[in-house]
């Protein structure tokens, strides 16, 4: 790599020595614990178990809280979680849902400044610097993905081009244009980015980018290395999701042994998702977050369904908080496609909407090339089966825009004749996915 980085550290908190860190969990704990005690769904459990500010003497006693789960924020939709007063939410955002509504989520301007810093951290010990230009390829709106890493480079002090998503030959223009020296968006569009530049003539490698920050979406150590060599940079990653606060949970630091979690703002546990109990380092477990400083939408233990493994041990680079691995794997049956949540439920549910289809599909989602890729395979009624093509392309439209609506992305649609799809005497077989992951089940070496 032509770049060179070096070992720089955003916050002094990221290095707290671990007694000082486990006091602040506890302190920001017990006053998280006061914030959502008239949020009518924790207010009920509180009630349910006794449980007070005073029930917290150590950060293990996270344990004596309830669960979260995108099933109650669906259940208590839009705004039952709320933990302030509304004047005060200064940022919406969302994620899709399972019924075609997203999972809102608020901001007061405490908690948008604390995300930019959060933001901030990881973006610095992966290269950022206040004289960089940096291309945003995440798309705006109610993902937090975009917004989130646009208050980190900002809060750094460096210049943004906010390209958005889409439209890659003009993506292409830009970064030819404008020399920008780091590239944000998914990974798997950073290598489409470069699959449409060679095929224009244009060598990825004589681009001016030099760093790169991904995330939105799982990606295998391969799929990093592919990246670094078709821009010639170095690849960072980066994990979060919107419900506990968007991008700005983890990332990665210079040495890349796995991402550095936001501790002091974030209780992380890593629990067996079948008993709920907890596992060792080392060992892959589903993530549970607990937000300790967040002041609209503060969630307890919240069950992120992502699998991943958890090392607390000593990272070179200074930090003091503990690292997680890439998600390699969910423990429940969404899919994440192109950086979108994609929830086999809503597929179905759109189908439901559509005159002549019969209550039998299936998904199946590959990646040929460097984009994910779905395709739903359909099977028509015998009532609305026919030989001409003029009303079967009619009845592909209406399907396409009713998943659309919901889902948000375009997929593949294949109409199949009655009775091809196989049918199960037990758990239909909803999705087949294609996608050769081999993500380890360890932290990754340097």
């Amino acid at each position: 790599m032509s770049a060179k980085i070096e070992n720089r550290i955003w916050d002094k908190d990221e290095t707290l020595c671990r007694a000082d860190l486990e006091r602040l969990q506890v302190q920001r704990l017990r006053e998280t614990v006061q914030r959502v005690a008239q949020v009518p769904f924790y207010k009920q459990k509180f009630a349910e178990t006794g449980i007070t500010p005073d029930s917290i003497k150590s950060a293990a006693d996270v344990r004596k809280l309830p669960f979260t789960t995108k099933a109650d924020l669906r259940e208590h939709y839009p705004w039952g979680f709320l933990a302030c007063d509304p004047k005060q939410v200064k940022r919406i955002h969302g994620s899709s849902g399972t019924t075609g509504k997203p999972t809102f989520v608020a901001y007061t301007k405490n908690d948008r400044d604390m995300w930019a810093n959060l933001c901030a951290r990881f973006l610095v010990s992966g290269g950022l610097r206040e004289d960089h230009l940096c291309h945003m390829a995440f798309s705006y709106g109610l993902f937090t993905g975009g917004f989130g890493l646009h208050y980190g480079i900002e809060k750094v002090g460096a210049a943004i081009c906010p390209a958005a998503g889409g439209n890659t030959p003009r993506h292409i223009l830009l970064i030819q244009d404008l020399k920008p020296d780091v590239l944000i968006g998914t990974p798997s569009y950073a290598l489409h980015i470069a699959e449409v530049a060679r095929q224009q003539g244009v060598d990825p490698r004589s681009m001016s980018l030099r760093f790169g920050h991904f995330g939105g979406e799982p990606w295998t150590e391969e799929m990093r290395t592919k990246i670094e060599a078709d821009f010639d940079m170095h690849a960072f990653n980066n994990y979060g999701l919107s419900e506990v606060i968007g991008p700005g949970v983890s990332g990665d630091c210079i040495f890349r042994t796995g991402m550095h979690i936001q501790e002091d703002h974030f209780l992380v546990e890593c629990i067996n998702p079948n008993t709920l109990e907890p596992v060792l380092d080392g060992q892959r477990g589903e993530l549970v977050f607990t937000a300790l400083t967040k002041e609209a939408f503060p969630l307890l233990r919240y069950r992120t369904r992502d699998i991943a493994v958890l090392d607390h041990g000593k990272c070179e680079c200074g930090r003091t908080t503990c690292r997680m691995s890439r998600v390699i794997g969910r423990s429940d049956d969404m899919l994440i496609i192109r950086g979108v949540n994609v929830f086999p439920s809503q597929v179905e549910e759109a189908l439901l909407r559509v005159d002549g289809v019969a209550p039998h599909y299936l998904i199946e989602v590959s990646r040929p090339g460097t984009m994910d890729e779905i395709v739903v395979k359909v099977e028509i009624s015998p009532q609305a089966f026919s030989d001409k093509m003029r009303q079967m392309q009619e009845l592909k439209r209406r399907i396409d825009h009713e998943i659309h609506s919901i889902t948000g992305i375009r997929m593949g649609i294949e109409l199949v004749e009655p009775q091809t799809i196989e049918r199960s005497m037990g758990k239909a077989v909803r999705v087949v996915d294609h996608r050769k992951t081999q993500a380890g089940l360890s932290m990754p070496k340097p």
